[in-house]
């Protein structure tokens, strides 16, 4: 569905992770990488590249 897919191995953490499968599951989507997928498709076609990548909004970071 939607395209050959590759894998590819990400480094994510654990909340990360846990809203993925929040995300797949309130959505009926396969998974967790099917959420992720949706979630980057977004960013591409609709996000201010700006906002995203220029906001500092880390929650990880110390």
């Amino acid at each position: 569905m939607g395209g050959i897919k590759t894998s590819y191995t990400v480094e994510l953490n654990d909340d990360q992770i846990t809203w993925l499968k929040q995300m797949a599951e309130k959505y009926s989507l396969d998974d967790e990488g099917k959420a992720l997928r949706i979630v980057l498709d977004f960013v591409q076609e609709e996000a201010d590249l700006d906002t995203v990548f220029e906001q500092v909004r880390c929650g990880h970071c110390d």
